[in-house]
């Protein structure tokens, strides 16, 4: 009878399936990191960002988009995405936003991160305030990863070139000291469960790689002038810790290949299949939350 009863309830999934499938995608939500602003920079919060066909600067208002998981397919699992351009701008919709729509049709909760650009023109900021925003932003989905029917435990992040740098830094650096008056949130960890680094470019922090260094899944190509090495020296180190890590390079396709949504080579057109691959086998894709 058991047996019948779950065989039952598998064909009915299987039945039901195309229409929540069907259902639209929920509707974003931007979160500030803080209220009045980044602690120091209050003054900069209404300073307004300009956004054309793929980028977005300047950042003086550090916040995250939410990006709910489909309906239907929650894992509990979420990533911070951090997009690239070179610390001067956000390539905000193809390592951002079109990103996150991909980790939410495989239940995955995804955030933008909006964080502070260093070497931006007349910027006032350092990389350690971009190390802030992204600090801020694990912490505060941390703290409401119950109203949001999150697993705490299965909060990762993944970051394009220079949004590599900075998940890089997130992920094996100790963390910045938290500006302003602390709160609540900042006495959660900052430290992410897992990371995704997809063509970093070099700059980084002091790190010490240990056997438990969150599990890292990597990627670049070969004939990527910039962001190939990092990627190297990462698994040299994560292999001489014993931690978990893993690397796809591939032969050619250069630099900011992203999801494969336009490069010409079949292989970096097909990669993204590489992290739900590597999360499954991480126990990072059940579904959430767990049957009693």
């Amino acid at each position: 009878m058991p047996k019948l009863l779950a065989l039952f309830a598998w064909a009915l999934a299987l039945i039901a399936a195309p229409a929540w499938a069907q259902d639209p995608p929920a509707k974003p939500q931007r979160i500030a990191l803080w209220r009045d602003g980044a602690p120091g920079f209050e003054s900069r919060k209404n300073i307004p960002e300009q956004a054309e066909s793929y980028w977005l600067k300047p950042v003086n208002d550090p916040s995250i988009t939410y990006f709910p998981a489909r309906p239907g397919r929650e894992t509990g699992a979420a990533v911070l995405l951090m997009p690239g351009g070179a610390h001067e701008f956000l390539v905000i919709n193809s390592e951002g936003n079109d990103a996150a729509r991909w980790f939410n049709e495989r239940g995955i909760a995804a955030f933008v991160l909006r964080y502070r650009l260093f070497r931006g023109k007349d910027s006032p900021y350092k990389f350690e305030h971009a190390r802030q925003d992204a600090e801020r932003a694990i912490r505060t989905i941390r703290s409401r990863a119950s109203e949001w029917k999150l697993d705490s435990h299965k909060i990762g992040v993944v970051g394009f070139s220079a949004g590599g740098e900075l998940a890089r830094v997130t992920l094996l650096s100790p963390p910045v000291a938290a500006p302003g008056k602390r709160d609540a949130i900042d006495a959660l960890s900052a430290r992410p469960d897992f990371g995704v680094l997809v063509f970093p470019g070099p700059l980084h922090a002091e790190e010490k790689i240990t056997p438990v260094s969150p599990p890292l899944l990597m990627v670049a190509t070969n004939d990527d002038q910039c962001c190939s090495q990092p990627i190297l020296d990462l698994l040299a180190a994560y292999r001489a810790a014993g931690a978990s890590s893993e690397l796809h390079m591939y032969a050619a396709g250069g630099h900011a290949f992203n999801m494969g949504e336009t490069t010409p080579m079949v292989s970096l057109r097909n990669w993204p299949a590489r992290i739900t691959d590597w999360m499954t086998d991480r126990g990072l894709l059940a579904k959430w939350p767990v049957s009693p």
